[in-house]
């Protein structure tokens, strides 16, 4: 259960990673609309410029007005055990129906739900447009539940071979039409409870602004601490991309927002409070520098050239573009302690900050939230508050290391390169696998050596029941963890590190980690088409 549970919020990685481009699309449009910037003349009405920079932005809005849709249909590429491509097609399908239904429902029976259908679809009124259908708004909840239900049938009944005269049906065709059947009971259910979920919803909005600080810390330390579990994207998601505390989510709210933020003069946490719950990216820009440089001194004098090849790229991921698991799991297995200290610290550095007036849309990194969205078009009006976040992030680099250098020292924590430490530091052709790696240039021969070398180390691919990635790993399910290989196996292949937990084992790849995961899929297909091709067929 668990691991399912595991696979799931990995798969919602899938639709997030189009969310930094169309976020940074859109805050340089908003930038570039703002005569502040780039003067009167330019952004009036009738200039060509103002009506590119419109043309362009409406263009990066895509993802953010149909996230809901977007969601539902990247979830399969997740959670699908096979034709990806297909179940994507039978969620679109049956979310569209479902939400038909819904309209349906509502429209004739709303009496009954406690819903009028009658009002337009704008913010306040429970109701959204989905492809052009009036339906209820679940956001991307209601997104993610028809996904699930949808991916779950075609897992099952996708290969179920039908009678002759049913040939026609089989396939996708099948799972479209119990599809059918199950959206019919759940429209009814969503009709029926989600106006209740929607009162809690709202319950629980006046509950975490009226938290402030507390709630602050207390979702920003459950976001790192669960990194661990892989449960992380069930904590930010709601908050980022859902209606936890702002209708919409933090991420569009404060895209829709922005120029007005910017131009205003008033604090911006006065302007937008529920900003507070989108600094945990601080963490991984200022923390994550005080963790590498605690473990470069604490490192032997002899093993720092190693321990630098293998922390700048890591350093340098978290730092640009937001992603820290590289970074972190260098040391999460190595003392949990230090994981459970990282939490802590990213934890109250957030609140600090957010007491002191610092709120924005900072869940990424410096290239793709940080400068773009944040703070390029709030420099002009809001600079003190950037430079308040800068000194106290900067603070807390120095708490940081000096916190981590401490406990490694005290605890003789046998952090990479360290004396006597047990823990194998990477080889030269190690450091090169993860400069390239972190390069984004692995060329598609490379990636299918390292997914070959992979699958064999796994035990073939008759050995592998589930198949799945989030942003840097690898999530595999074995029939049996005794074929599996050491860990070094995997090391020499290029792997950051290597987690298993009973029939689980999750392989630390990189950024390019959907990449090795495709090849490893389509050499498990050649494998299994050779071994199952009749001989007449083949001759």
């Amino acid at each position: 259960m668990f691991s399912q549970i595991q696979r799931f919020g990995g798969a919602m990685f899938t639709p997030v990673l189009l969310f930094p481009f169309a976020g940074i699309v859109v805050g340089i449009a908003i930038m570039l609309s703002n005569p502040m910037f780039v003067g009167e003349s330019l952004t009036a009405p009738d200039s060509l410029f103002a009506q590119i920079v419109h043309i362009v932005e409406e263009g990066g809005w895509t993802v953010f007005r149909n996230m809901p849709l977007i969601f539902a249909i990247g979830l399969p590429i997740g959670l699908a055990k096979q034709a990806q491509g297909r179940a994507c097609m039978a969620v679109l399908v049956s979310f569209l129906t479902w939400n038909y239904l819904i309209n349906a429902m509502g429209s004739t029976w709303g009496h009954f739900f406690a819903v009028n259908f009658a009002q337009d679809a704008v913010a306040g009124s429970g109701l959204t447009l989905i492809a052009g259908i009036k339906t209820l708004d679940t956001s991307i909840i209601g997104a993610m539940v028809i996904s699930g239900v949808v991916t779950a049938i075609h897992n099952r009944y996708f290969d179920k071979p039908l009678p002759a005269c049913l040939g026609i049906f089989q396939g996708s065709s099948f799972v479209v039409i119990i599809a059918f059947l199950a959206m019919i009971p759940l429209a009814w259910l969503t009709l029926f409870g989600w106006p209740k979920v929607q009162g809690g919803i709202e319950s629980l909005q006046v509950f975490l602004r009226g938290a402030g600080a507390l709630g602050v810390w207390i979702y920003t330390f459950l976001e790192r601490i669960l990194i661990t579990t892989g449960l992380h994207h069930f904590i930010y998601g709601p908050f980022i991309f859902g209606p936890a505390v702002v209708e919409g989510g933090i991420q569009m709210y404060w895209a829709q927002h922005l120029q007005e933020f910017s131009q205003s003069t008033e604090p911006l946490k006065t302007l937008f409070p529920e900003g507070g719950f989108a600094l945990h990216g601080n963490a991984k820009i200022f923390g994550s520098v005080g963790i590498a440089l605690a473990f470069w001194f604490t490192a032997a004098p002899e093993n720092r050239t190693k321990v630098a090849g293998l922390l700048i790229p890591a350093t340098l991921t978290a730092v640009l573009v937001g992603i820290t698991e590289p970074l972190e799991f260098t040391f999460l297995f190595i003392s949990p302690l230090l994981f459970v200290i990282h939490a802590l610290l990213a934890a109250t550095m957030a609140t600090l900050m957010y007491m002191c007036g610092v709120v924005g849309n900072m869940g990424g990194g410096l290239l793709d939230q940080f400068l773009p969205q944040n703070w390029i078009p709030m420099f002009h009006n809001h600079r003190s508050m950037m430079f308040t976040q800068i000194g106290i992030g900067l603070s807390f680099t120095v708490i940081y290391f000096v916190v981590f250098r401490a406990i490694i020292l005290r605890l003789g924590l046998k952090t990479p390169g360290r004396e006597n430490s047990e823990i194998k530091l990477y080889s030269k052709a190690d450091y090169k696998a993860a400069r390239q790696q972190s390069s984004a240039t692995i060329t598609p021969v490379a990636q299918r050596c390292q997914a070959s070398g992979f699958l064999q180390a796994l035990g073939g691919g008759g050995n592998i029941e589930n198949l799945n990635n989030c942003a840097t790993r690898l999530r595999i399910e074995l029939v049996n963890m005794a074929a599996c290989q050491a860990d070094d196996a995997f090391k020499a292949l290029g792997a950051h590190g290597v987690v298993r937990r009973g029939k689980g084992i999750q392989i630390i790849v990189g950024l390019h980690v959907p990449q090795v995961r495709d090849q490893m899929e389509t050499l498990m297909k050649e494998t299994s088409s050779i071994k199952h091709t009749p001989l007449t067929e083949a001759v």
